[in-house]
Parts: C-alpha cells; sequence; structure tokens
C-alpha cells in the first residue's frame, strides 16, 4: 500500500458537501430502521423523561466510535474487511462472515418494515408492500449512477423523516422541561437501553455504512480528515434528531396518561397524537426508514465481500440486487425467521467492539495507515473502553439469547 505522508502546506483536496451529506445520511438512515422507532417509544415508556439520559450517553459513545472508525478507513483507503486483513490474515473473512449474517437476517426485518409501512400509509397488504419497496430498493442499483442515487435517496428520506417527527413531537405538547433535567440529572437508569441504542445506532454493518462510501467516492488520505470528521459527527447528529424527536413524542402520549398499544407502539404512538392523519405519517416514516434500511444494509454488506474476488467487484451492483431479491423472498414465502433473528441480533452486539478494537489496532500499523499518521490518543483512549464495555454486555446478551433458541 501506498503510504500517507502529511503535507502541512499542501493543497488540500477539496471533498464536495454532497458526498459528505450523502455518507451521513447513508449512516444516519442505515440507522433509523423499524426497530429504531419500535426500540425508542418502549423505552421511553418504561423510563419516561430519564430516557433523554440514555440518548445522551448513546450518542456520546456513536461519536467516539463513528469518528474512529470513519478517520482509520479513510487514511487506510481500504475497506474494514481489508484492514483486518493485515492486522491479522483471515480476520477480515470472519469480520465479513458476521456482517453478512447479520446484515441480511435484520433486511428481512427492514423489508417486511417497508411493507407495514405500505400498509399504513396506503393500506396495502403488507406482503405485496414489501415486494413494491424491495423493486424500489432494486431500481436505485440498477441506474447508472448508483451511489448518487442512494446518496439522494438517503437525504431527501432523512429530511422528510425528520421534519414529520418534529412536527409529531410538536403536537403532543411534552414536558421539555422535565425531558431537560432528566437528561442530566436521571431517576433511572438503564444499561441495556444504552447498549441497545448503541448497537442500534452503530452496531454491525452501520458501522461501516459511511466510512464505506467515502472510499467509493474516492475519499481517502490524511488531507480529508476533517471533512470526514465532519460527516460523521452529522450522521449522528441527524440520528440524534430523529431519536430526541420521537422520544419527546412518546413523551407527551405518556404524560397526557394515554395507553399505548403494545403490538404496535410506533405506529400508536402517531395515531393519539394526531389521530388518522397521524397514523398515515407513521406510514410514511416507517416506510422511509425501512426502505433506507434495506438499502443500507444491502450497499455496506456486499462492501465486505468485494474485495474477496475479482468478479464480485466487477458486478457488485447486481450483487447487492441479488441480496434485496434474497431478503424480500425469505419475508414473503417464509416470514421473519425469528429464532434466527435473536441469534444474529445477538451476535451483532459483538460486531461494533470487534470491529472497533480490530481497527484501532490497525490505526498503529504502519502498512495499513502508513508511516506519518498519528491516530489522537484521546480516539485510542475512549475507543478502548466502548470495545471493553461493548464486548462484556455483548458476550452477556449472547449467553442469555442463546437459551431461547431452544426454549
Amino acid at each position: 500500500m501506498e503510504e500517507v505522508k502529511i503535507e502541512k502546506n499542501g493543497p488540500k483536496k477539496k471533498v464536495g458537501k454532497s458526498v459528505l451529506f450523502g455518507a451521513a445520511f447513508l449512516m444516519a438512515t442505515s440507522a433509523i430502521g423499524p426497530g429504531f422507532l419500535t426500540q425508542t417509544t418502549v423505552f421511553t415508556q418504561q423510563l419516561a423523561a430519564s430516557f433523554g439520559f440514555v440518548i445522551l450517553i448513546s450518542l456520546l459513545l456513536d461519536v467516539v466510535v463513528q469518528v474512529n472508525i470513519w478517520r482509520i478507513i479513510v487514511v487506510s483507503g481500504l475497506r474494514g474487511q481489508e484492514i483486518a486483513n493485515k492486522v491479522l490474515p483471515g480476520l477480515g473473512v470472519l469480520l465479513a462472515i458476521l456482517i453478512v449474517m447479520g446484515g441480511l437476517a435484520f433486511n428481512i426485518g427492514n423489508v417486511a418494515g417497508a411493507g407495514l409501512g405500505l400498509n399504513a400509509m396506503l393500506g396495502l397488504d403488507p406482503i405485496k408492500g414489501a415486494v413494491i419497496s424491495a423493486m424500489f430498493a432494486i431500481f436505485i442499483f440498477v441506474v447508472k449512477e448508483a451511489g448518487k442515487a442512494m446518496d439522494k435517496v438517503a437525504q431527501i428520506a432523512g429530511g422528510v423523516m425528520i421534519l414529520l417527527m418534529v412536527y409529531v413531537a410538536f403536537s403532543t405538547s411534552p414536558p421539555v422541561g422535565e425531558a431537560i433535567v432528566r437528561t442530566f440529572v436521571p431517576s433511572e437508569i438503564s444499561i441495556f437501553a444504552i447498549v441497545t441504542l448503541v448497537g442500534g445506532s452503530v452496531g454491525g454493518y452501520i458501522t461501516f455504512a459511511g466510512g464505506h462510501r467515502l472510499l467509493d467516492a474516492g475519499v481517502k488520505g490524511v488531507e480529508s480528515l476533517p471533512d470526514v470528521t465532519k460527516s460523521s459527527v452529522i450522521g449522528i447528529v441527524v440520528t440524534g434528531i430523529m431519536r430526541v424527536a420521537l422520544f419527546l413524542a412518546v413523551l407527551g402520549v405518556v404524560s397526557q396518561g394515554l395507553a399505548i398499544d403494545s403490538e404496535n407502539p410506533p405506529a400508536s404512538v402517531f395515531k393519539l397524537a394526531a389521530g388518522e392523519i397521524g397514523y398515515r405519517m407513521f406510514g410514511v416514516i416507517m416506510w422511509a426508514a425501512a426502505i433506507t434500511s434495506v438499502v443500507g444494509a444491502a450497499y455496506t454488506s456486499v462492501s465486505f465481500i468485494r474485495s474477496f474476488h475479482p468478479m464480485i467487484e466487477k458486478y457488485h451492483n447486481w450483487v447487492i440486487i441479488t441480496f434485496i431479491l434474497v431478503s424480500t423472498i425469505t419475508f414473503a414465502f417464509i416470514g421473519q425467521p425469528v429464532n434466527v433473528l435473536i441469534l444474529v441480533g445477538a451476535l451483532n452486539a459483538l460486531i461494533l467492539p470487534l470491529a472497533l478494537g480490530i481497527l484501532l489496532v490497525g490505526a498503529y500499523k504502519k502498512d495499513v495507515v502508513g508511516k506519518y499518521y498519528k491516530h489522537p490518543l484521546w480516539l485510542t483512549i475512549t475507543g478502548v473502553i466502548v470495545v471493553i464495555i461493548m464486548g462484556i454486555l455483548g458476550i452477556m446478551t449472547l449467553i442469555e439469547r442463546i437459551p431461547m433458541l431452544f426454549a
């Protein structure tokens, strides 16, 4: 690999804003899926205003993870699995298998979520809605400029979701003052909620979505780092805005003493907040969240096997399309394989510490980042802390969930 040399006075390569925002929104909208909506609603019910503290801590951890991973990927000019193979031969293959397994399993849930979104929005049968949504996702990768199309869809969908979510949040008249106080002085703390939110925001394939997108757009090298850092933080901010808006919407409903339907908590919140129109809004948000997660999961999962064979690299868009088709067919004919999702969900909790740990080691290898790059010490220290915490809690989650497969 060509070594990266820092030129203090050299020309800085200009990174287009559309690329930076595209990567940020791809990461953010990949994180904002059907699970995101349900998790936020359920935890707000349980913790009320104190859930604001969970959001704050999870966002701080998210920033540490994303800034570390995006910097190392862009400086090295290598994808996650390539860095892993340089750290230890064969490690990249293991990481790729975990990412693809998790991405495929959860994409079945994303496709299902898209079908439910069209059902709430237009009254379509969920399976028909899932098939139509899959065709839309596939079309993105059929067009000539697939990368640009993906960026644009992610940005538009993200913008629509934020606007609708903020509107619903205001319509429920939440106790904002109490939420602000409890964000810094919680009356109850849930470690499980923090781990779940971090895993859902930057776990599995989501960890690499933005970084790999930047590489595919030609963004690499030390000179790009300031822009890359901004892009990673923008992605976390977008995710945070959505999380806070949904938190306030649910808090407003809960504080009024209204009962949320346990069968479909997020849909119930929107209906209680704004009636039938609110339910249709939920359909729009659910579909936008699900379709962008379908695209993000397929794109990022396939990016982990592109370097394994020249044919995969050459026809990677068609491999992505196949990935989406398999997810859709599985949902349409088999349904969501609950036991598989349970196991992969537990394995997914381990991907974040494994991936971050590997990249932190890579940040100190000259054949990965070159002779001249020095990874910031504060990022290394905070990154190691996240690896240890998420590693321990991920193993505990795995041990707890494996028996459920045989129940």
